[in-house]
């Protein structure tokens, strides 16, 4: 028998970088910083990665990520 459990979604590169940083405890502002773009750009990379995941927030999402291997 298959089990019911789904695969993660699949990510950008770069919204495999944004789910690093934002795992390691960076702000908008830390991620837009390092990554050499907006803080809007980095909003939206997160309101895509919430919508791809499921999730209702920031600290669901990093928790997300961690789980799922993405750590700094």
């Amino acid at each position: 028998m298959a089990d019911n459990v789904e695969a993660p979604p699949a990510f950008t590169p770069r919204e495999q970088q944004v789910l690093v940083l934002l795992s390691g405890g960076e702000t908008y502002w830390g991620i837009a910083r390092q990554l050499g773009i907006s803080r809007h750009t980095v909003d939206t990379y997160l309101r895509h990665l919430r919508r791809k995941t499921g999730t209702t927030n920031r600290t669901q999402l990093a928790v997300l990520a961690a789980q799922l291997g993405y750590r700094a």
